[in-house]
Parts: C-alpha cells; structure tokens; sequence
C-alpha cells in the first residue's frame, strides 16, 4: 500500500490529504476540515465533542473512522483522524457551516482531479511540481527531483525483474548505494541534515540529487548488463552503480575544496549550489594559454 500525503488549499486554509494507491481513494484530515467550516479557535476540541455526540447517537460513520500519521504544526507525525470522501460527507452534515456546500464542490474537484492525473501522467506531474513550488523550491531543484522519481522507478523495476523483494531488501540495496556515494547509511545521513520523519531525498541540494541520480542510474545500467539474481548479486550491482558516483563526488571536492554532502536542507540549498557553482567557475583552467 502506498501512501502519499499532500496539502490542499480551501479559500486558503491548509487541508492535509493522503491519497491511497491500493484503494484509490483520498483520505481527509477532520480536525483541518472542521477548522476550516467552523473558524473554530480549538478544530481538535469542536471535532471531539462532535465525535463524542455522533457516537452516542450512534453514527457508525465516526466508529468506521481511523488514524493515520500526518505531519503537524510542529513538523512532527502525528495520528490523526481521517475521513474518505463518502465519511466526510457524512460528517459534514453534522456541522452547521454555511461554507459546507462550497466544500463539497471543493471534495469533488479533488476527486476529479485524482482522476485525470490517473488517466494522463503529465497532470499528475504537473501537480507535484506546483505542490514543491509551493514549498519554496526553486523551479531547477524541482525538474531534477521529478527526474529522480523517474530513475528510482527505473532502478526499482530491474530490482523486481531481478527478484528483489520489496521492503528491507530494497533498503538493503538503497543503503548500500547512499554508502559508496555518500559515505554514510541512509539513517547516518538522516540524521546528519538533521531529518527525522521527513523525505531524505526532498532535502537534498540539487547536486545531492544529481549525485544520487547517477548512482542509481548507473546501478540500472550495471543489472541490464549483469542480469543479477537475487539479493545476493544485486548487492554487488549496488556497490559498483554507488563507487561511480562517489568517485564523482571525490573529484568535484577536489575541484572546488567544498564538502557535496551538506547538513543543510533543501529550503537553504540554492546559496549552496551557488557556491559551488561559484568555486568551480573560479578554477583556472590549465590547459589554457596565459594571457
């Protein structure tokens, strides 16, 4: 099951969603709901009287309700209650709100939307690239990171050609790439951008993100190759697609005196990549004739 969460704007106010791959269906955060129709100073403390009473009444659409993780104010993942599309609609009439019909035209172009993104890739592309503009990423970071959605898929679909089982042998192998390229585990360099639940990729500079791009690439081309079977012989695939961008990364250092892998995130690295971009520009090249 795969789930990706996303934040919709209602009248500009933040609703956290998650949509399920396996089901196909979004799934609502109901405390931003009730914020949203209500404007109510305390969103958790209204939601928990409501869910109280619509129990006690016996509305099995509040029993049917359940929690998943969502990142909170304080960045953190917490569990929260959830609603697919039918349950909100459910609980939406509970709530007294004169913004409760304009929400509903709002739910069902959410729908909708899903379901033309389904049907025409390029929409769901374009989606994701509003959803990273709209967290502060610059349009160069972003085409690269949807490049790297694409040369994952591409890396994991050889890993399942190759009988890779999905889940800790993927991490195996992903772990063992991030080695040889980065010198550190993925938890290791997790823990040095100081990152906890969040997407180590999304917090990459774009020259991580390249960097990696080349190790996984690499590793695709090796299997095409190579045809390994197993855990086994993938782990060595794994290694040799990593040393090829670690070498790369060794060489830029040498080049420029600048470490590639940074503590910071990928809010501060547009002033990161400029430096390097800068170092490297200043390099004299010795192959050309002195003026």
């Amino acid at each position: 099951m795969t789930k990706k969460e996303t934040l919709k704007l209602f009248e500009e106010r933040k609703v956290r969603t998650v949509w399920d791959d396996e089901k196909e269906q979004w799934y609502f955060s109901i405390v931003d709901v009730v914020s949203v129709l209500t404007d109510s100073v305390d969103a958790t403390a209204y939601w928990r009287k409501l869910k109280q009473r619509l129990k006690e009444e016996g509305n099995e659409t509040v029993t049917n309700c359940h929690g998943l993780k969502m990142k909170a104010t304080d960045g953190k993942m917490r569990l929260t209650d959830v609603a697919d599309t039918e349950q909100l609609l459910r609980i939406i009439q509970s709530i007294p709100s004169p913004k409760a019909e304009p929400f509903k035209q709002w739910m069902a172009h959410v729908a909708s939307e899903r379901l033309d993104q389904m049907q025409d890739p390029e929409l769901s592309i374009g989606q994701a690239m509003m959803d990273y503009k709209r967290l502060g990423y610059s349009d160069n970071w972003i085409n690269q990171r949807l490049k790297s959605i694409e040369i994952r898929k591409d890396l994991t679909d050889q890993w399942k050609l190759h009988n890779v089982e999905e889940g800790v042998q993927y991490a195996t192998l992903t772990d063992i790439i991030y080695q040889q390229w980065t010198g550190k585990s993925a938890k290791e360099y997790k823990q040095f951008k100081g990152l906890k639940k969040e997407n180590l990729r999304d917090n990459m500079t774009t020259l991580e993100l390249v960097l990696n791009m080349l190790a996984e690439a690499t590793t695709t081309e090796i299997s095409k190759q190579k045809a390994p079977e197993g855990l086994r012989e993938n782990v060595e695939v794994a290694r040799s697609g990593g040393k090829v961008a670690g070498d790369a990364r060794k060489a830029i250092e040498r080049q420029t005196g600048v470490p590639v892998i940074t503590s910071k995130s990928a809010a501060q690295l547009n002033q990161v990549v400029s430096n390097l971009i800068e170092a490297t520009s200043e390099i004299p090249d010795k192959n050309k004739p002195k003026e």
